[in-house]
Formats: C-alpha cells, sequence, structure tokens
C-alpha cells in the first residue's frame, strides 16, 4: 500500500491533479511540472487518451512518476481494449510499481481525433472493478490462478451534478460492491448541491474526492456549462470573471472558495488545472488547505 492509499484509508484531506500524457515522445515537460508540484499534490491521476484523443500509453508516464517517488494515480478506460488486453495491462503496470487505478468506461472514439477507430468496449466500469478484485485475489475474470497476484488500489467516478442523480447513486453502489475504494467527482462550483449528493451517499463510507477545474477565463465557463454534462457553473462566477480586471487572480480565488466550502463535505479535491498546475499551489494556500 502506498502513500496515496495509506493517507485516504486514515482520513487525510488528499489533493490531487491531472496530467495528460503527450501526443508524442517528449515527457520532460510533464515530469518537470510534477517536480514542481512536489509535496504539494499527494498523487498525479494520468489521463488515458484523454477525450478519446490519442496519447502516450498512461503506463509509461506513471512509471517515470515511480522513478522520480512521486504517485501516479493511473486512469484505465474501456474504450479502446478488450478484457485480455487490459487484464495484460495491469498486471505489467503493478510489475512496474504502479498501484493506483481510476476505472473509466472511456468516451466514444467518435468524439476524438480519431473519429473512424473502431470502438471496444467490451466490459463497462463495473466489470473492470470486478476483474481488478479478481486479480487482487490471485485469479483472472474466468478464474484461472496467477503466479503472484498484485495490490491494486481502485478507485472510480461518479457525477454528483447528474439530471438522473438516483441513477447515478445506484450506480456508484454498484462500484463499490465491484471493488471501488474511493471516488472522484465531477467538477463542482455549487457547494450546496454537492452537499445535497453528499447527504445521500455518506452511508457509504467511502472517501470521495471532489473535482475542481480552475476557470481561466468566462468563455471557458460558458463552455464547460454548454459542453460538460453534470456541470453547472453559477451566473454569479461567470459575471465575476467577466468583471475581472485581474483574470488570474480572479481563477485563485475562485478555485480556493469552493475547495473552502467542499472541504468539510468530503476528503480530498481533485484540481483539474488544464495547464495552469502553476495556480495550484495558490488556490491551495488560499483555501488553507496544509
Amino acid at each position: 500500500m502506498d502513500n496515496f492509499a495509506r493517507s485516504l484509508k486514515s482520513g487525510k484531506f488528499i489533493v490531487t491533479t491531472e496530467l495528460n500524457p503527450p501526443k508524442g515522445t517528449n515527457i520532460q515537460p510533464i515530469l518537470d511540472k510534477a517536480k514542481r508540484l512536489k509535496g504539494v499534490v499527494d498523487a498525479f491521476n494520468l489521463t488515458d487518451s484523454h477525450r478519446a484523443r490519442m496519447a502516450m500509453s498512461p503506463v509509461a508516464l506513471a512509471h517515470r512518476l515511480v522513478l522520480q517517488k512521486q504517485t501516479p494515480i493511473l486512469q484505465i478506460t474501456c474504450r479502446d481494449r478488450n478484457r485480455l488486453a487490459i487484464q495484460s495491462d495491469l498486471l505489467g503496470a503493478y510489475t512496474l510499481g504502479i498501484s493506483n487505478l481510476l476505472c473509466m468506461t472511456g468516451d466514444h472514439p467518435k468524439s476524438g481525433d480519431h473519429p473512424e477507430a473502431k470502438p471496444v468496449f467490451d466490459i463497462d466500469a463495473i466489470r473492470l472493478l470486478e476483474i481488478i478484485s479478481s486479480l487482487n485475489s490471485g485469479k483472472d475474470m474466468n478464474g484461472n490462478e496467477l503466479s503472484g497476484e498484485p495490490e491494486f488500489f481502485s478507485g472510480a467516478v461518479v457525477n454528483p451534478g447528474s439530471l438522473e442523480l438516483d441513477k447515478e447513486i445506484r450506480r456508484m453502489e454498484d462500484k463499490i460492491e465491484a471493488g471501488a475504494t474511493f471516488f472522484q467527482t465531477q467538477p463542482i462550483y455549487e457547494p450546496s448541491l454537492f452537499q445535497d449528493f453528499i447527504n445521500r451517499v455518506k452511508k457509504f463510507k467511502v472517501p470521495i474526492i471532489c473535482g475542481i477545474i480552475t476557470l481561466t477565463s468566462p468563455r471557458m465557463a460558458r463552455s464547460l456549462n454548454k459542453n460538460l454534462a453534470g456541470v453547472s457553473i453559477p451566473k454569479s462566477v461567470i459575471t465575476e470573471l467577466e468583471e475581472s480586471s485581474d483574470l488570474e487572480t480572479t481563477t485563485v480565488a475562485i478555485a480556493a472558495r469552493t475547495i473552502k466550502l467542499i472541504k468539510p463535505m468530503c476528503q480530498g479535491v481533485h484540481i483539474m488545472s488544464l495547464g495552469r498546475e502553476d495556480l495550484i499551489g495558490s488556490i491551495l494556500e488560499r483555501a488553507e488547505v496544509a
């Protein structure tokens, strides 16, 4: 069990962020970003061809983070690989020191930069969690014995802003039964609605890490409202961005204020900075996150 898993189990408030592997082989800028955040964040999500746009395998970048003594959370999607390939990749990742996983069904290829690609979706996120639980017990998904078993720490995603929240919560419960030990959420901007969600799911007694996207412009905020399902950025926040004379300061203020409000409700924050990793330290300082 690594520091991320131990910290979550201990009840510590966790900070994670997201890094996108490159579309190419130059990983040094990403490794440098991670080094600058050492001691600031607890772990780094590494995306799996984010938004169905082809990029380097996150396993390679995760391994490089391990080598520089930082903690990766490997995102695994079901979009591109069948059950054989997924199990094979998981076992390979574990031998490279990667034990934290975030399980997702994944975006359809038609939304990415290879829209002609054939989707796989042999399994979904719930079945993936079941497979990982089986690997942890020393067997593949068909019950065949492994020669040495991994010890994965598996998480999943949940959308507190879903328009079908009852269905989303039932699916969350199914994921827990399948082996999910923590959750990261879609971005949250309305703490009161998040509190309603937390009140409904606290019975599950599972750590929830709340998602935040750093809003760097009013145009970006409006685009997220339009294009990201389950995300609702209040008009007051958009107006705050529109009227700002210093967008960077306002970006930090909005994120820090949101984190302060949601901190008592959850066990961590996942900051999706979209290239503005340089703001994370200021956001956390202003949010009074130790």
